[in-house]
């Protein structure tokens, strides 16, 4: 069996990609996973009635507790295998949007099942496991280091 027949067709997922500034540079948050407990950021399926940026912020709330607002184009995008709910394969395709977390709360939807941590960019790439994501974290560190901070 080739990889085509376990992935059948990439499908659509929105992510944000949650920064905050510290007086000791910039960290992005991660979480974990529900099912396999891998580090990743929030992410999820779109919503009918929202533009994708606002998907990726209503999934930043939910599963960490963040609220921001994210950047309305995307920064990039990243692949990743999952197992559905029936055992078939699927091979999301995540659009990642930039969200400056403005407030942390203690109490979310998903607040149980779920840690989180902040890290900075290089020290969050080295604990994800999708090369296209943790890419992607690089390049906001090197964007990052180039602005100096960023807004």
């Amino acid at each position: 069996m080739n990889e085509i027949d376990v992935y059948p067709k990439p499908i659509r997922q929105y992510g944000a990609l949650c920064f905050r500034n510290t007086p000791r540079g910039p960290r992005v948050l991660l979480i974990t996973t529900r099912e396999t407990r891998r580090w990743m950021i929030p992410k999820g399926w779109p919503i009918s009635g929202l533009k994708p940026r606002k998907v990726g912020e209503r999934e930043a709330w939910e599963e960490a507790g963040v609220i921001g607002k994210a950047i309305k184009k995307p920064f990039g995008e990243f692949v990743y295998d999952k197992l559905m709910q029936d055992g078939s394969g699927a091979r999301p395709v995540v659009a990642v949007f930039l969200l400056e977390v403005r407030r942390c709360r203690k109490r979310f939807p998903e607040m149980a099942e779920r840690e989180s941590v902040w890290l900075t960019p290089s020290e969050a790439a080295r604990r994800i496991e999708e090369p296209d994501l943790e890419r992607l974290l690089l390049k906001f560190g090197r964007m990052v280091e180039r602005a100096g901070r960023l807004r």
